[in-house]
């Protein structure tokens, strides 16, 4: 039997499911793809994912991909400033994609369209796909992001900063106007977007929390032995090392707290653990028991052999896979309010949430010596419990299942 067609894009490769992005974009694919002939258009701007296509044309009907230069993407980017645009439209923007969407959405008769983050919906604006239903997933409050990002900034940057901040704000204002309905991470996402949208298009905004793979990230599976994780005590920060919130979060981390946890506990090493890693993370390798891992191939050892994960996230919106990962394998966990919002997990002693280097620092040391204490018996955290109950994927992904008039005992289950 035939399924109804349906247009997908997203601004980046969705897999494999190894980020943030990548794994709410996989998992949304995952579940779509069992009820529509999805056409996947994206792109690819990391060459190492490459080697992924063949894989990901399993998980669809038809593939369109764009390697994407990022030096040009960059300089395309800058003509926003001659359009009035945010930099993100002209940075994303190909012209041999959007002729793929125009072919595709005629010779197969669209009716139905899923957009991964507002830099893609430009691709679907014109007249014929008005008639659509489009779903977007703006997964983040993008625009209020970039105001987080130029409070920190002076200068040329934080002009620019600002500037995006408010012609991305406008941008998306007018996509929730035309699309039936907007997505967020989560409630609070959801409710910040919500305040500034019209009367008549509130209702079409909502949140769709993230998941986890309960079976994949469990504490009792087995893991292949990493060469990398050092022999001693660790704990560990895990995620993309190129995202300005990582590089933020570790930098204050690494000045603010770690001298303070490292004097406590002399034998204890800091792991920063993910793909890419900017120079100035790369320059804390210099310090004794500071470990830069760059790319690894699997990211469970670096959580379940740690004393302790640490989340000190000062950037943030929406909800943090690092702590839905560190929470689903049990693991003891410290972070700060930004770092745990849209989570809402209850606090105890093994979930602790900080904001003042002095207090994260004390957290820290407490679970790195209850983790030692207790190195011979099982810890029982309670956070895969929360996980478990709030946050696998068939749970999470109900809502969107409802839009697309799919039964909720259909959605992928775990």
């Amino acid at each position: 039997m035939n399924k109804p067609p349906l247009l997908f894009l997203c601004h980046r490769i969705p897999f494999p499911p190894n980020k943030g992005d990548k794994i709410r974009s996989f998992n949304i694919l995952q579940m779509l793809n069992k009820h529509y002939d999805v056409y996947l258009g994206c792109f690819i701007d990391d060459p190492y994912d490459e080697q992924y296509v063949d894989e990901l044309k399993k998980h669809c009907h038809q593939l369109f991909y764009r390697n994407q230069n990022k030096l040009l993407a960059k300089l395309k980017g800058m003509t926003a400033f001659l359009t009035g645009k945010p930099i993100t439209l002209p940075y994303y923007y190909d012209q041999e994609m959007a002729k793929w969407c125009q072919e595709v959405a005629e010779r197969h008769a669209i009716q139905k369209v899923f957009v991964y983050s507002s830099s893609m919906a430009q691709y679907c604006e014109t007249a014929q796909f008005n008639q659509c239903q489009r779903v977007i997933d703006f997964v983040d409050v993008d625009s209020d992001k970039w105001r987080q990002y130029a409070e920190n900034k002076s200068g040329l940057a934080k002009f620019i900063f600002q500037r995006e901040f408010k012609t991305l704000a406008r941008y998306e204002d007018k996509v929730c106007q035309q699309f039936d309905a907007s997505l967020f991470v989560s409630p609070d996402e959801a409710k910040l977007f919500r305040s500034r949208q019209q009367v008549n298009a509130q209702a079409k905004v909502q949140g769709i929390l993230n998941g986890v793979d309960i079976g994949f990230f469990n504490p009792s599976a087995s893991l292949a032995p990493e060469n990398k994780v050092p022999d001693g005590p660790f704990i560990s920060f895990t995620g993309a090392m190129d995202y300005w919130a990582n590089v933020d979060a570790v930098l204050w981390f690494a000045e603010n707290v770690w001298p303070i946890v490292k004097k406590n506990i002399p034998s204890l090493s800091f792991v920063i653990a993910g793909g890419n890693p900017t120079n100035q993370i790369k320059s804390l390798a210099t310090q004794p028991d500071v470990i830069v891992t760059g790319r690894v191939e699997d990211i469970r050892p670096y959580i379940t052999q740690a004393a302790c994960i640490v989340a000190p996230l000062r950037i943030a919106r929406g909800i943090q896979n690092k702590v839905l990962e560190a929470m689903s394998l049990d693991k003891p966990l410290v972070c700060t309010s930004m770092a745990m919002e849209g989570i809402n997990a209850p606090h105890h002693q093994y979930c602790q949430v900080h904001d003042e280097p002095e207090a994260f620092a004390k957290a820290v040391i407490e679970l790195v010596n209850s983790a030692q204490v207790s190195a011979t018996t099982e810890l029982v955290t309670e956070n895969r419990a929360w996980i478990k109950e709030h946050f696998t994927w068939q749970a999470t992904l109900a809502p969107l299942a409802k839009l697309y008039q799919i039964e909720s005992s259909e959605v992928t289950s775990q």
